[in-house]
């Protein structure tokens, strides 16, 4: 049963990287990234050279007149009511990226249609939500929770054991893709195992990393609610304005946690819908395409899922591995004078074209969805409308992540101080919970009041002690 007021979890936030966080990113990921800064080979048979050669000059200069009118012509300013100059300067940044992103794709799509007709059938969302949790296991304890286990007898013992740490992913991007068939898999999910694919070990606390804790729900959304046909992603496009560092090898990882993160979070949340998660492992690789960028520069990324196991159990016993291949930053333009571009690299041009072409492909041999049921899939399907209507606006609520009405109690500084640390207030008389023993931590989803029913509303209104209170269907778990 989920808490009442939520995991306390390491948040992650597209775009705030830490510096210095590529381990950190690849251990709570279990992530090998391949060193030959290329795509896999698997693209390089996907079209011959001739073919893409004579897409590159169709849509060469439909791109370029794009550029030059989001970079030169089009007027941003004006719908930025920021004063702070570089809050402004951002957000400029921002509304190019997106406007220029927003243009390439939408060539992309009519260009390629005609070639391949998968691109038909695809969805586009444009900003979509999207959010993934699981637990990163085998990370060393906090001190203050080392420290409270010391006193306690019957837990000294376990005073050093690992802990599951919850992680939550929050982010946004620019766009992405959608189809109701998966991507075909890259690598065969028995390379994966193989020992050489290395992953670096980081078990310190992530706040070393200035990384944040807050209670937050276990939240899975792919951009889209469950039930959705265009169930798998084709490919996402990522802004990276924010992403600048004092060197040129530090932004280039700085790009790829960020590819790591949003390329992991979206295929889990999609394995999530299948009916996967951090305790059932996927029985299937699945694969996502990323695009970094901040309008200038190109990042591509090629992310295979072969794994979901992470907890503390398979932390370091887990052979799968996933995978992760990413370029370096590619320039699409060197600069615009007098209204033309100068120094257009035609090679970022082929890898938009290549992940655009990738069709997906349906999987017959494979059940897709083996852990959920044949005649309930999803709360839609529940026949029982008041427990259809129930657990709708229960899993709404909880997606949104909103505070409780009723802020989560707490020990304030000075109690910590003055009547737990130094206990120079014994005859203050109890009131908050803590005084108590009660711990909101431990506080369960369903350890709550139900709804209280008018007696006008009753079934039988002449009976005062029946039917008082609404119907609840949480699990028996």
């Amino acid at each position: 049963m989920p808490h009442y007021y939520g995991w306390k979890s390491l948040c992650l936030e597209e775009g705030n990287i830490p510096y210095n966080s590529l381990k950190h990113a690849q251990y709570i990921t279990r992530t090998h990234v391949t060193n030959d800064n290329k795509l896999p080979d698997f693209y390089d048979s996907m079209i011959t050279t001739d073919k893409l050669d004579a897409l590159v000059q169709t849509i060469k200069n439909h791109i370029e007149n794009v550029i030059i009118f989001e970079y030169n012509h089009r007027l941003k300013k004006q719908e930025i009511t920021e004063e702070v100059e570089n809050i402004k300067e951002k957000l400029l940044n921002d509304a190019v990226t997106n406007a220029l992103v927003f243009q390439i794709n939408r060539i992309m799509l009519s260009s390629l249609s005609s070639v391949t007709p998968h691109l038909l059938e695809t969805e586009v969302d444009f900003k979509p939500r999207i959010e993934a949790f699981w637990f990163a296991g085998d990370v060393e304890r906090p001190t203050l929770q080392r420290k409270a286990r010391e006193g306690i007898k019957s837990l000294k013992k376990y005073v050093n054991d690992p802990i599951n740490m919850p992680v939550q992913y929050v982010g946004s991007p620019i766009l992405q893709l959608r189809h109701q068939f998966p991507l075909r898999e890259i690598v065969s999910p028995i390379y994966s195992a193989n020992p050489e694919l290395s992953i670096p070990e980081f078990k310190f606390d992530p706040r070393v990393l200035s990384y944040k804790f807050s209670y937050k729900h276990a939240t899975n959304i792919p951009g889209f609610w469950p039930g959705d046909p265009a169930e798998f992603g084709l490919l996402s496009y990522h802004n990276i304005s924010n992403l600048f560092f004092d060197s040129k090898i530090k932004e280039e990882e700085a790009i790829t946690v960020q590819a790591i993160f949003a390329s992991y979070s979206w295929l889990l949340s999609q394995a999530c819908y299948q009916g996967f998660s951090t305790f059932n492992d996927i029985l299937y690789p699945l694969v996502s395409q990323t695009i970094l960028t901040n309008g200038q520069y190109w990042s591509f990324c090629v992310y295979q899922l072969n794994t979901t196991l992470l907890h503390w159990e398979y932390a370091d016993n887990n052979p799968m591995r996933n995978i992760c291949w990413i370029t370096e930053p590619m320039m699409l333009f060197d600069k615009i004078e007098d209204g033309k571009i100068q120094g257009f690299n035609e090679d970022v041009l082929k890898n938009l074209i290549t992940f655009y072409i990738n069709m997906p492909a349906a999987r017959s041999n494979e059940n897709m969805k083996p852990y959920l049921g044949e005649s309930v899939k999803y709360v839609a399907d529940i026949t029982d409308p008041e427990r259809r209507a129930w657990l709708e606006t229960r899993f709404k609520h909880l997606t949104s992540n909103r505070p409780r009405h009723q802020l989560k109690p707490e020990i304030y500084q000075w109690q910590k101080i003055y009547m737990i640390d130094n206990p120079t207030r014994p005859i203050d008389k109890k009131r908050d919970p803590w005084e108590f023993g009660y711990s909101p931590a431990k506080r369960r989803l369903n350890q709550h009041q139900p709804a209280y029913i008018p007696r006008c509303l009753r079934e039988n209104p002449k009976q005062r002690k029946v039917g008082r209170w609404a119907k609840t269907y949480y699990p028996n778990a």
